[in-house]
């Protein structure tokens, strides 16, 4: 008789790449260093955000008070809990980071044109919910249109190597 064994790791890897991305992030900056933070949510919250009901396109993070915020993260409400717990879809949410994290943050933020900006948020393999947050300084227009140029190309390229 065979013994039927699951991988651990194969059965969060779905769960890994079910991510919400800010595919705007990566045009509209360079990103410089990524980070990986916990985030407080609520229940229904979390439901949302393993739906895939989320946004990050507007959102934004600071440091203030010693503590890293999370600003203008859309999570729609969970339907089914949402005449239970009524939660604010935009509010603001506390990022989870060590105090050495937060202080070497601080000073590289106070550095002209450094801002933090969400990249990823998704689940890590014990079912926490992460957000990948990245120090990053802002794309001139001549820097978004050659990366543009550069992506057309490169789709072009596979195009033609897909015909062959």
């Amino acid at each position: 008789m065979a013994a039927f064994f699951v991988c651990p790791g194969a059965l969060f890897a779905s769960m890994r790449r079910m991510a919400i991305v800010n595919r705007r992030a990566r045009h509209e900056y360079h990103i410089l260093e990524t980070i990986e933070a916990g985030i407080i949510l609520t229940g229904p919250e979390v439901k949302s955000v393993r739906a895939g009901q989320a946004n990050l396109a507007e959102a934004h993070c600071l440091v203030r008070n010693g503590r890293v915020l999370l600003i203008g993260c859309h999570i729609s409400p969970y339907k089914p809990a949402a005449m239970h717990n009524p939660a604010e879809p935009a509010r603001t949410r506390e990022l989870l980071l060590h105090k050495r994290e937060i202080a070497r943050l601080t000073g590289k933020l106070k550095e002209k044109g450094l801002a933090l900006v969400p990249l990823r948020l998704y689940f890590n393999e014990r079912g926490y919910a992460k957000l990948e947050i990245g120090l990053a300084r802002g794309k001139k227009l001549h820097d978004k249109r050659h990366a543009l140029k550069e992506r057309d190309v490169r789709r072009e390229l596979q195009r033609r190597y897909k015909m062959r």
